[in-house]
């Protein structure tokens, strides 16, 4: 041991009586100034701008320091530049002149010599992790509540990052007495162990041996704050492999050795190396520590909680891929590792989680277009043939449309790439989605393994037959993307929730529905529907009431009971880009209580978007309790009182056309009722606050019946909900209601704590002065006080 510290304390004086590790420690300090001052002035200049800008001032923890343009990103970037010039005279330095004999007929041991010179290549890395502390100290100083957490397990993984790229350095530096190759031979080295992650991916055995080789993202999770021993055990496993080819190569340097002998000690240590990365790879095996404060890379407790749900038996999942689909790759043998990571946060909790793959080719049913319009006269397998020949993949692989059929009918999936969740005797789908994220996040997963276990499923039933909204129709005025549409997120279909059609007009009301849901009927209800209604809500049913205005007295009937009506007219909101009738309303303190969603800053204060809406008016009866939850805003709209029933249908969709008419529905027509009405000035009246939708709710045997009565029925329309407008929250409010009717069981509620690093205590001002100190100042005491040590060494 005295020998290696020895070793060691040699090879840093020869380090720092040499300009380039001065050189080096003084670019990386001016790197990390460039990278923290300016992502600093970035959140500085947004949070002094105010307004909708400070939405962006946020998680500054992650921003600054972990995200893709952070600190640790960008140094970790061109961290390959720093350690092959530092390392590529550790071992041919001896070689070129001569020494190396005189090390090998020494009574010093070759691994004393090898660990003494990683010794001192790991004090001058922690010198370099001391540097990055300067700024991860700074943070803590300019920005509030940051999380130290991440910062320490950032640093962590960064110095064993350094600590393997220097000991691959120094095996380079073993091979080749010329340093600059040895440096090059370094920079390939590393470049090959980035790469070898994306190589013969189709091959199972060779994927796993390749994806365990590979260097590339294996500190992401650290940085992030996510210490697990199956990336410690990586880096552990990599410094050993390299120290021990080191070790071997200089000791059959001193002694004569048969080739075969050799190859088969490299191949000891390379081979032990991989089992033990084998072994320590198993799910049940690996141990993790979330360090964030929040817990962000951790599963929620609710789905934990969910997950033990299953018990000892296993899960298990087969992944349905269209070749022929938009997301048919993502299904190839290639891309198997991607879908291990997207299911590591749960595996940790379930490692008994078991995988199938299944690729398969039939016609995709949700594409815009037609494949065979885009090959003329081909037949689907020439098409598979085509592409798959240009995408060099085998044909053999894929199950043909009347093979995949006699395992599992995917039309209802649209032949979509599907994960299925199977558990015992039941199963359940998980999508991908039209969206940026694509992928299922906590929610999705969650409510399909809460799907597993619960035996009674929640359940809505449509009220049809009378001109209602469709709940299946793509039709502007109709419900498909917010409750059946299998490729949009928020759908409740993906949510947890089954959805029914049921006319009451042949059919009885389940007796296991949730929730029924009425809305906008065209017509007045038979007197047999209106029963039916009638003796559902008495047994204490959950319902959705939707009206619009004119066709008032369709619906208040049903109301009248409950002690809440639509009243008359429509309202407008004057506005310079947006028609009259569409408004916007707000949620009160009640509506932002329905969910946590509804909660988080940036949402609660964005309005719903209502197209042609009426207004409620209530009053507590028959032991409800009414809360308000969507009000307009004072002074900004206004009620036409005295609105025509057939003029009140402009804007919305005739029956059954799945367009909106192109006439406003306040377009004055000469003539007409309503060009009398304001010619008379009659249709309006005081600016003042409307509520547009209430909740009820009162105890019937024990149990809590929840009904909610809606003033338009556009709100929750496929039109709305797929407004481009930021400003909008329709998606959110959909699933909070839908919740709450459901009393909280779906949508599963998988939200995090806010994080609190969400301000920046400096100014603008303060961190140009900052970047003055940090890329000049300290440099310049740096430079100086090492360009002094360095001539003094010289005269010496």
């Amino acid at each position: 041991m005295n020998i290696t510290i020895k070793v060691a304390k040699n090879e840093l004086r020869n380090l720092f009586y040499s300009p380039i590790a001065w050189f080096l420690a003084i670019a990386f300090f001016v790197q990390c100034g460039v990278e923290y001052t300016k992502l600093l002035g970035q959140y500085a200049s947004l949070q002094e701008e105010g307004g909708r800008s400070l939405d962006e001032v946020r998680e500054l923890t992650n921003a600054i320091f972990t995200s893709r343009n952070g600190l640790f990103p960008a140094i970790i970037q061109n961290l390959y530049l720093y350690i092959p010039l530092l390392t590529m005279g550790l071992i041919s330095r001896e070689i070129n002149i001569g020494t190396i004999s005189l090390l090998y007929s020494s009574p010093v041991k070759i691994r004393e010599i090898v660990f003494g010179k990683y010794l001192a290549m790991l004090c001058y890395n922690l010198m370099l992790v001391l540097i990055i502390g300067v700024f991860l100290f700074a943070g803590v100083l300019d920005i509030k509540s940051v999380d130290v957490g991440i910062l320490l397990s950032a640093a962590f993984g960064f110095y064993l990052l350094l600590a393997t790229y220097s000991a691959i350095g120094l095996f380079m530096s073993s091979l080749i007495s010329y340093q600059i190759v040895s440096a090059v031979s370094t920079f390939v080295m590393i470049g090959i162990l980035s790469r070898i992650g994306t190589l013969w991916q189709g091959i199972d055995f060779v994927r796993d041996l390749t994806y365990f080789l590979s260097i590339s993202g294996r500190a992401e999770n650290m940085l992030h704050g996510l210490i697990s021993t199956k990336d410690v055990i990586y880096f552990v496993l990599i410094i050993f492999i390299f120290l021990g080819l080191s070790i071997s190569k200089l000791q059959f340097g001193r002694e004569v050795r048969a080739w075969f002998v050799k190859a088969g000690r490299y191949a000891l240590i390379v081979g032990l190396a991989l089992f033990i990365g084998y072994v320590t790879s198993s799910p049940a095996l690996i141990a993790y520590w979330d360090t964030s404060a929040n817990k962000s890379n951790t599963l929620t407790p609710v789905t934990q909680k969910i997950l033990n749900q299953f018990g000892s038996e296993p899960l298990e999942i087969t992944v349905y891929s269209n070749y022929l689909d938009g997301y048919g790759w993502y299904g190839l043998p290639e891309q198997r590792k991607l879908i291990y990571s997207l299911w590591e946060p749960y595996i940790r909790f379930k490692p008994d989680i078991k995988f199938n793959f299944v690729n398969y080719y039939d016609r995709p049913l949700a594409l815009q277009y037609s494949i065979f319009k885009s090959y003329p006269g081909k037949t689907m397998s020439q098409i598979v043939a085509k592409r798959a020949k240009a995408d060099d993949i085998d044909t053999l692989i894929f199950k043909t449309p009347e093979q995949i059929q006699k395992i599992i009918d995917l039309k209802p999936e649209l032949n979509r790439f599907v994960m299925q969740v199977k558990y015992k005797n039941r199963s359940t789908f998980l999508r991908v989605f039209d969206d940026q994220l694509i992928w299922p996040s906590e929610y999705e997963a969650s409510a399909a393994f809460k799907r597993l276990l619960q035996a009674d499923m929640p359940k809505i039933g449509f009220i049809t037959g009378d001109g209602e909204r469709n709940s299946k129709r793509r039709g502007d005025r109709d419900y498909r993307n917010t409750f059946t549409y299998k490729v949009v997120r928020s759908a409740l279909v993906n949510q947890g929730f089954d959805v029914d059609t049921i006319d009451l007009n042949t059919q009885q009301i389940p007796s296991n529905l949730s929730i029924l849901v009425l809305a906008d009927p065209r017509k007045q209800l038979t007197k047999v529907a209106q029963e039916k209604i009638a003796a559902y809500m008495a047994k204490g049913g959950n319902m959705l009431f939707a009206g619009e205005p004119g066709r008032q007295q369709w619906i208040n009937p049903l109301l009248q009971p409950l002690g809440v009506e639509l009243a008359d007219g429509m309202l407008e909101q004057k506005s310079e880009d947006d028609p009259p009738s569409l408004v916007f309303t707000y949620l009160t303190k009640n509506g932002i209580g329905l969910s946590k969603r509804l909660s988080s800053p940036g949402v609660d204060t964005l309005p719903i978007s209502f197209k042609g809406t009426s207004f409620l008016k209530y009053h507590e009866t028959s032991g409800f309790k009414v809360a308000p939850l969507f009000v307009t805003k004072p002074s900004l709209v206004t009620n036409t009182s005295a609105i025509n029933p057939d003029l009140s249908l402009a804007g919305n969709v005739q029956p059954g056309d799945g367009q909106e008419s192109e006439e406003s529905p306040n377009t004055v027509i000469p003539g007409s009722a309503q060009a009398k009405a304001k010619e008379n000035d009659l249709t309006i009246s005081k600016p003042e606050q409307y509520f547009t939708a209430v909740s009820l709710e009162k105890l019937i045997g024990g149990k809590k019946q929840r009904i909610i009565v809606a003033a338009d029925a556009d709100f929750l329309s496929n039109a709305e909900t797929q407004r481009y407008d930021p400003r909008t929250i329709n998606p959110f409010v959909s699933s909070a209601l839908f919740s709450w009717l459901d009393n909280g069981r779906f949508p599963i509620d998988a939200s995090r704590p806010v994080g609190q690093d969400d301000h920046i205590k400096v100014s603008t001002d303060r961190v140009k002065v900052l970047k003055i100190w940090y890329i000049w100042v300290l440099p310049a005491i740096a430079l100086l006080f090492s360009s002094i040590l360095l001539i003094r060494r010289k005269r010496k």
